[in-house]
Order: C-alpha cells, then sequence, then structure tokens
C-alpha cells in the first residue's frame, strides 16, 4: 500500500509540472492533433502558417506548357458528347501566373482584403440590380463599337497577387490556346481578352487571337444566347456584350461561340462567351473568367451539367486541385440544401441554421440567415469572395463567443477590416475552440483553425478571419471553404462539403 501511495503521489507531482509548463490552451509543437477534441477545440501550427505565408511572397511563376497538336486532336475526338459525361479540370495559385508584387506579407493581405471589399461590393450590386430591377448599363457606360468522357482541370489560389480568387487552366479555340481564367461562382457570362484589344490589362497568356481560331463563331443578334444576354448591342448584324461588376471593372466586346478544352480529358463545342476587346478593372493575370453561376449562359449551364465541384487548396500555397463536372459526389459529405432565390438564377444559396464555438451553438435568431420570399437576406457560398461575411448581429455574437474561450491568448490591434487578432509570436502552436457551420438535421461542418484564424504578417499576428455586413445577405467566403471539396448537385439542389477532398 505504501509502493502504491508513492507512486501515486509521483504521477500528481509530475502531471503539475506537465500542467505548470503548457499552460491551458498552449501546445507544444509535437502534440498530436488527436490529443484535441476537434468538436470543442483544434489546434492551430503557428509555425506552419508563418512559414508558408513567407514562402508566398518567393513563389516563381510555374506556366503551364500550352496545348500540343496532339492533344488537340484527342480532345476533338473526346469532346463532350452526352450531358452525362464528367469532367475535370486543374485549378491553381494565382502565384503561378506573376511574379509577386509585394515586398512583404502584411501589405499582401492588405492588398487581399482590399480587393475583397471590392468583390463583396460588387456582389452586393449585382443583387440590387436582381432585385431592384436596375439597369446594368447604368453600372459603369460604355460605348459599345470596336475598331478592327472524363474532362478534369486543376484549381489555385489567386491571393497573391491581391485577389482572392482561383483559376483554372483551359484551352480556348481551334487548335487550342491554353489559358488562365478566374473561376467564379457568383457570374454567369464566360468571357476573356481578345485581339484587337482597344483596353486591356496585363495577363500572364498571350491574347487571345480569334482569327487563328477554326472554331470561332460570332453570334447574331437573333440566337437564343444574345437575347438572354443582361446587356447586348447590335452591330453589323452582330451580337456585343458588355458586363459591369459594379466595382468599376467591366468587359465589353463581341459575343461569340468557340470550344473549349479541359486538358487531355476532352473538349466542349460551341460555348457561349464574350471576346472582350475592351476589358478594365481587377481581373490582372488572368485572361477572363469562367461564371459556375446558376444561371443559363454560365458553363454548367451550358454543357447542361447535372453537378460540379471544386476544391479550394491553402491560399498561400503553391499545389492545385481540381474543378469537376458531373462527378459523384463524395460519401462522407455534409449536405445542405441548395436554395433558390426568385429574382436572381446566378447565386447558390444554401440553409444555414447557426454557428458554433467551441461545441456550443451561439445565440442567433432562425430568421438571420433566412432567405425570404422577396429574395432579400439568406447566405450565399462564393468562390471569389475570401472573408466570410455575416449579417452584424451575427457576426457581433460569433466573435464575441469566439473571444471569450480564447482568453488565454495575447490580443493585439484590429487589423483592416478584422477587429480581433492575436499576438502569437511567442508560441509554435495553440489550441483554439472549433467553429463549425451548423445545417438542419443536426448536420456540422467543422472547420480547421487556419480556415479562421489566418496570420496578416510575418511578425505572429493572426485575425479572425470573418467580418460584418450591414447587406441583408451573408456570404461564406473561399477562406472558410478552403481545403474542403464543395460539390454542387444541380439536379437535386444539394451543397455537399468534404473536407481534405483536394
Amino acid at each position: 500500500m505504501a509502493q502504491r501511495n508513492t507512486f501515486f503521489g509521483f504521477f500528481v507531482i509530475l502531471f503539475s509540472l506537465c500542467i505548470s509548463m503548457f499552460p491551458s490552451g498552449t501546445y507544444s509543437r509535437s502534440l498530436p492533433p488527436e490529443a484535441s477534441d476537434f468538436t470543442t477545440s483544434t489546434v492551430l501550427d503557428i509555425s506552419a502558417s508563418l512559414q508558408q505565408a513567407q514562402q508566398v511572397l518567393s513563389f516563381n511563376p510555374q506556366f503551364r506548357e500550352p496545348f500540343h497538336q496532339q492533344q488537340q486532336q484527342q480532345e476533338e475526338e473526346n469532346s463532350l458528347s452526352t450531358p452525362t459525361s464528367s469532367f475535370s479540370v486543374q485549378l491553381h495559385p494565382r502565384d503561378n501566373l506573376q511574379i509577386p508584387q509585394h515586398d512583404n506579407y502584411k501589405s499582401l493581405v492588405l492588398a487581399r482584403l482590399d480587393r475583397d471589399s471590392f468583390r463583396v461590393k460588387s456582389l452586393t450590386t449585382k443583387l440590387q440590380i436582381a432585385l431592384n430591377h436596375v439597369n446594368q448599363s447604368d453600372l459603369h457606360p460604355v460605348e459599345m463599337e470596336f475598331q478592327p468522357e472524363d474532362l478534369s482541370t486543376p484549381v489555385s489560389s489567386g491571393i497573391s497577387q491581391g485577389s482572392g480568387e482561383y483559376f483554372c487552366r483551359i484551352g480556348v479555340g481551334t487548335p487550342a490556346k491554353s489559358l488562365y481564367m478566374v473561376l467564379d461562382t457568383g457570374s454567369d457570362i464566360n468571357w476573356l481578352q481578345c485581339h484587337p484589344c482597344g483596353k486591356c490589362y496585363k495577363q500572364a497568356d498571350p491574347i487571345f487571337d480569334p482569327k487563328a481560331s477554326s472554331s470561332y463563331n460570332p453570334l447574331t443578334c437573333n440566337t437564343q444566347q444574345c437575347q438572354a444576354l443582361d446587356i447586348s448591342k447590335c452591330q453589323n448584324g452582330k451580337c456585343l456584350y458588355q458586363v459591369s461588376y459594379g466595382d468599376g471593372s467591366f468587359t465589353v466586346g463581341d459575343y461569340v461561340t468557340e470550344t473549349v478544352s479541359f486538358g487531355n480529358s476532352g473538349s466542349v463545342n460551341n460555348v457561349a462567351l464574350g471576346c472582350g476587346h475592351d476589358n478594365e478593372g481587377l481581373f490582372v493575370g488572368s485572361a477572363g473568367l469562367l461564371g459556375l453561376g446558376g444561371g443559363p449562359l454560365s458553363l454548367p449551364s451550358q454543357i447542361k451539367s447535372t453537378s460540379f465541384s471544386y476544391c479550394l487548396v491553402d491560399r498561400d500555397s503553391g499545389k492545385s486541385s481540381t474543378l469537376d463536372f458531373n462527378s459523384a459526389r463524395p460519401s462522407d459529405s455534409v449536405t445542405v440544401q441548395l436554395l433558390k432565390n426568385s429574382k436572381t438564377d446566378t447565386f447558390y444559396y444554401i440553409e444555414l441554421t447557426g454557428i458554433s464555438v467551441g461545441g456550443q451553438q451561439i445565440s442567433i435568431p432562425p430568421s438571420t440567415f433566412a432567405l425570404d420570399p422577396s429574395g432579400n437576406g439568406g447566405i450565399i457560398v462564393d468562390s471569389g469572395t475570401s472573408i466570410t461575411r455575416l449579417r452584424t448581429e451575427a457576426y457581433n455574437s460569433l466573435r464575441d463567443a469566439f473571444v471569450k474561450v480564447t482568453q488565454n491568448l495575447s490580443s493585439t490591434a484590429g487589423f483592416s477590416l478584422f477587429d480581433t487578432c492575436y499576438d502569437l509570436s511567442s508560441q509554435t502552436a495553440v489550441s483554439v475552440p472549433t467553429v463549425s457551420f451548423q445545417f438542419s438535421g443536426g448536420k456540422s461542418l467543422l472547420l480547421p483553425a487556419k480556415n479562421y484564424l489566418i496570420p496578416v504578417d510575418n511578425s505572429g499576428t493572426f485575425c479572425f478571419a470573418f467580418a460584418p455586413t450591414t447587406s441583408s445577405r451573408s456570404i461564406i467566403g473561399n477562406v472558410q471553404q478552403q481545403g474542403t471539396r464543395v460539390s454542387f448537385d444541380l439536379a437535386n439542389s444539394v451543397v455537399g462539403f468534404s473536407p481534405n477532398k483536394c
């Protein structure tokens, strides 16, 4: 008995020493993730995040080789023949497009957040147009006259250029010219910069030349595609298009059909897209935009896709993932109902019932994220917005709950649109409360710590990556989506979230 008491006393002393060495909420770098209950807390690897933040500043452009003639012939043979054919393309970090323009990570993050604010403004304006029947041409008047079987493509983070977009590498024309295109679930119109270019921003690839493509075909004004445009005009019998994004960005040009190629996996003929001769604004680096929205002119609608999915790699990563069409949703997906807004079919609304912090659901009225019959409210999943925006009352409740259970962390001054930041410079890894989205039926999507505590400089300042919005609509941004395959099952009106499926 004496021996047992001695052993017990030794164990108590040892346990006390461990507690004093590792205060509550702080872990050594070697602590395995399994040591944390992911429903209530998870581990943020500070060292890894800061190392990656430093590396993103020194990425070198990694251009893909143009499609070879042999690949083009294979694509023509494997062209999409039925709506049920599946295909996929690579999604890449925008770091592949240009040498980074920033000397330090802080200036890079500020540029990202500025651009993200423009993005949110653009989406808000687009919704106002739909709800209030505003004329898009009033946003930025432009004179629309010009002078002379299995498909797959990769997705990448565009964050290092001051942009929250992700990009895919596709081929356009015959023979195919490979181009980087912005991936955008908040837009419908597909477009790219074309010669002759009256005003064009700088892009990584050569500007597309319609004269070099045998499959280029201008649309006439009486075609169904032309009549489906929000803004169109006839000039010499040809259909002209204009898209304004509400933040001052716009593209104007000929509306045409072209062959779009997806790597080695196939091609689609007669895809309607804009051939832009006057393009200005915030698209630097990419050749144009792939619209993945729910409207009739979006890429999924044009190819009659029953589903599509993407996985967005870490925003500071040089890795890539894929954008897939008509592929099966992973069996372990956390699913949520896809909702329709009667005023606009572009955006993907979901049914969010609440948010939890540390395993406890915070107090948010059920109506906060509800989409009403007039088209107001709701919450959308958007690939182009970086930081999740929540209605102010919801954000305040989320922030206050998070702050309450992170009192062991050293708080510091806010940064740009972030009002909740921490000085973690003395730590290598910390335990933080898990943040999760709650869906109907008791389903939860648990977010990794790096999806909501992000570095904003190289010295160890991390901020809570959510922000308030005065708009009635909330947005789930790509920082919260990173590392998760997001599947849009259009046939069954379901969105699935599958962590670690990149």
